[in-house]
């Protein structure tokens, strides 16, 4: 989860790609940070390997993260910026299983909580060999 995130930092989608969307001709950007302490750190390269080299060293219960949405309307010099969406994930580990909490902070909410889990979950399915994650209704 932690090497997607990475990956997906600040990749650009068009809106069509993630969800329905709610901005006609938008893009979204994705930002997303891990928290450590009292802030969060930006997921880069080094990031990915601190967190890694941390995780292989015990057992963790959970894992926060930030994650910034950035929305765009138009495409190219001619886009506009919208207000951005700000969430906060929890992933929390149990036996053979994984919940992912998702806190809308603020934000317009262009795209919803279920839409940001279920594009998760599919790109963490397919970045793996076999299917990883199944959504689970409480």
């Amino acid at each position: 989860m932690i090497q997607l995130f990475g990956e997906l930092n600040q990749m650009e989608f068009r809106f069509e790609e993630v969800s329905i969307p709610t901005v006609p001709d938008g893009t979204i950007i994705f930002e997303f940070g891990l928290a450590e302490v009292g802030s969060f750190n930006f997921i880069d390269e080094a990031e990915i390997k601190k967190a890694l080299n941390f995780l292989a060293k015990g057992h963790v219960q959970s894992l926060d993260f930030f994650c910034s949405l950035r929305y765009y309307k138009g495409l190219g010099e001619e886009r506009t910026a919208l207000k951005f969406d700000y969430y906060m994930l929890r992933a929390v580990f149990g036996k053979g299983k994984v919940e992912l909490h998702v806190f809308h902070e603020r934000g317009p909410r262009y795209l919803s909580p279920d839409d940001l889990i279920t594009f998760l979950f599919r790109k963490v399915n397919k970045s793996s060999t076999r299917k990883v994650l199944k959504e689970s209704n409480p």
